[in-house]
């Protein structure tokens, strides 16, 4: 039996059947759940550093501030996710899912730059704390619901062979 990219029988040490997808999903979900909370922990940590940390680096940018601590988390969420989340359905070479990851990542930060981008100019709330932060969050829930779909559907799509244990 198979639900997308998760095996479920005896050739998998999982539980066959409904409940043995429901439980192969959450757990799924809990660990791209916990990468993406380290993710967000470094996007969030590093924007907030380049916008209002010390000397304000792109403090007048927030738009590009985004962008480079999301570059950044991107390649912290790709290990995350290609060496536990999706282990058994990584590709055998990491170089062209990294490259697929990316661009799937692109449309994510893409998501959230154009959030942040509102927030800041056409709403006029660039100097917020506040909404700079609430603009954020906002755009990582859009960009993260549009990952986890890409990435399981089009990044991580390796079918493990019957008793691998990658």
């Amino acid at each position: 039996m198979r639900l997308g990219n998760l095996r479920e029988g005896p050739s998998s040490g999982r539980p066959a059947g409904r409940a043995g997808r429901l439980v192969s999903l959450v757990a799924e979900l809990a660990r791209f759940g916990t990468v993406g909370a380290v993710a967000f922990v470094v996007n969030w940590s590093l924007f907030n550093l380049l916008v209002f940390g010390p000397g304000q680096l792109l403090g007048p940018h927030p738009t590009r501030a985004r962008i480079l601590a999301s570059c950044v988390a991107t390649v912290v969420a790709w290990l995350g996710n290609r060496y536990w989340t999706f282990r058994r359905q990584r590709q055998a070479q990491p170089l062209k899912e990294f490259i697929a990851f990316a661009l799937v990542n692109l449309g994510g930060i893409a998501i959230e730059a154009v959030v942040q981008f509102v927030a800041a100019w056409p709403m006029g709330y660039h100097g917020s704390k506040l909404a700079m932060n609430l603009a954020f969050l906002i755009g990582t829930a859009l960009g993260t619901l549009f990952r986890y779909l890409m990435y399981k559907f089009t990044v991580f799509t390796q079918q493990p062979t019957a008793g691998e244990t990658r």
